[in-house]
């Protein structure tokens, strides 16, 4: 399952001719035959239908106009200087008066202004003149202790992405500062995004629903569609088809992996959401490829009769797959809270630390449920390179669903959406009322679309696990390649909450991107 609070995956029951009912929650699913075809390659363009304040189909909120926030640059660049004056300091032991006209005769300027509380000059000078030339030529001159043009500061870097404002999460995390010193790792990093498939391209698909289906046991019976086309868009805010290696579908079989819940879309785009784009929100490790990796089954993927379903050893090979296939990062917002122990997931994800790969998994969601951890993140504590981790709010105090337990290790932002309508993590995916039908009136049912996006805020451990991703691929970037080696910077350079030291709510803290970086980075 996935493991968000927005909602779990129902038990779905099918109905047959006869209308004896068969659960598909636990089973594998009808085989239907052929149940998936691709129809066409080419598709209409993405629809963007705005921000949702509401993360539900029956009060998705209207979509909003916020007012652009301009991006700044971090560093000094030509045309950052102002034309016309540059700053001259000059030696103590010299004579200012005198120095300062011979300087201003011999660069053709008109004036020296001085002002309190400063022990330089502002020399201004024609406006033709390049000022780095000039500020170069005064410190030449032994009577001068330094010369430079007068540059411009600004904010650090700061995305121009319209909706950045309202993640919380980045600020949080002291994103734009950490950005300042990696921003965004590069294509050279790839992180494989483990979950329901993300919108990673186009085309239209047609699928076969052949039998009348209940969501829950006693609920109303939804008919069977029967054939059906239904339109994919890639989208928009993730990037173009080039930005994904390898996607492989292991609930399909195929390498396809079309997400049909949203949750590992919203997933990718914490991950490496376009970023500075002025679009949307951005994203942790923005310039990073994804490598979609589908091994959860969503309700629709039930209905549509998929030949797999998400259970562990589907998990097991996605892991693998990934580790095999160059991902430098993995991310596992997914896994269950029931049953017995999962070796064979332990397995691949020591596997996967041994190709080279980091591995973030989710605690969990049922803190108020009987507090019941994800079984998947039992293996992290035992094994470096992999971490479990936990959920805080907009308060950033724990989220009141994100499970304590000795896995825990770190936390980062999940979202609290009790605690505030906005206090989720947002970012882009499917437009939910568009997509789920099936959770509309029966005589309002019909075929979904996956054309269509919205920013939703979303809420969970699901959540807080990208982040953690997005900071081990910059750590990637910045030369800190071995797994163990990531987990110990994050754990070195966390933000300690609740009892001092090491707690199972929080673990060792809420990771630290910027002094992470700054502690620990070599690329500049």
């Amino acid at each position: 399952m996935s493991l968000k609070t927005k909602r779990l995956l129902p038990g779905i029951l099918l109905i047959a001719a006869a209308l004896a009912v068969t659960s598909l929650t636990g089973q594998e699913p009808v085989d239907q035959g052929d149940a998936r075809v691709m129809i066409t390659d080419a598709a209409l363009p993405a629809i963007d239908r705005g921000l949702r304040l509401q993360d539900t189909l029956a009060d998705p909120g209207d979509p909003v106009s916020l007012p652009l926030i301009d991006g700044d640059r971090s560093e000094p660049q030509r045309g950052d200087a102002l034309e016309g004056s540059i700053i001259v300091k000059f030696r103590r032991e010299v004579d200012r008066e005198e120095a300062g006209r011979e300087a201003l005769a011999r660069l053709g300027g008109t004036r020296i202004e001085r002002r309190e509380f400063t022990d330089w000059d502002i020399l201004h000078i024609p406006v033709t003149t390049d000022v780095e030339a000039a500020a170069a030529l005064m410190a030449e001159r032994d009577d001068v202790e330094y010369a430079q043009p007068r540059y411009l500061n600004h904010q650090m870097y700061r995305p121009n992405d319209p909706f950045y404002n309202l993640q919380w999460n980045m600020t949080a995390l002291d994103m734009e500062r950490a950005w300042d010193i990696q921003p965004g790792a590069t294509s050279n990093v790839i992180v494989a995004v483990i979950d329901t498939g993300v919108a990673f391209r186009s085309g239209t698909y047609r699928f076969n629903s052949r039998f009348p289906f209940r969501l829950v046991a006693g609920g109303p019976v939804y008919p069977a569609l029967g054939q059906v086309d239904i339109p994919f868009a890639a989208a928009p805010e993730l990037g173009a088809r080039d930005r994904y290696v390898t996607p492989r579908d292991f609930i399909w079989g195929d390498d396809e992996p079309l997400d049909m819940d949203g949750h590992g879309t919203h997933v990718a785009g914490t991950v490496g959401q376009l970023t500075n784009n002025g679009i949307g929100v951005a994203g942790m490790a923005f310039n990073v490829k994804i490598m979609p990796v589908k091994v959860i089954a969503g309700e629709w993927d039930f209905i549509f009769g998929a030949p797999n379903g998400g259970t562990d050893d589907i998990v097991a090979q996605g892991i693998r797959y990934a580790a095999d296939n160059n991902a430098k990062v993995i991310n596992l917002s997914l896994g269950r809270e029931q049953g017995g122990p999962a070796p064979v997931v332990d397995a691949a994800v020591r596997y996967a630390v041994g190709r080279g790969a980091f591995v973030a998994i989710a605690a969990g969601n049922s803190r108020e449920r009987g507090n019941l951890p994800n079984i998947l993140g039992n293996v992290s504590p035992t094994l470096s390179g992999a971490v479990t981790v936990s959920a805080v709010g907009k308060s950033l105090a724990g989220a009141y669903y994100s499970v304590t337990s000795p896995a825990v290790e770190l936390t980062a932002p999940g979202g609290d959406l009790r605690a505030d309508s906005t206090g989720g993590v947002i970012q882009q995916t499917f437009d939910l009322d568009l997509l789920q039908t099936f959770r509309r009136p029966v005589a309002q049912f019909g075929p979904p679309r996956a054309d269509s996006f919205a920013y939703y805020y979303f809420q969970g451990t699901s959540m807080a696990t990208p982040h953690v991703a997005g900071l081990a691929a910059l750590l990637f970037q910045q030369g800190i390649t071995s797994p163990d080696a990531i987990e110990e910077a994050m754990k070195k350079f966390a933000t300690d909450k609740g009892p001092a030291g090491r707690d199972d709510e929080y673990g060792v803290g809420m990771i630290n991107p910027r002094a992470t970086l700054r502690g620990l980075g070599l690329a500049r």
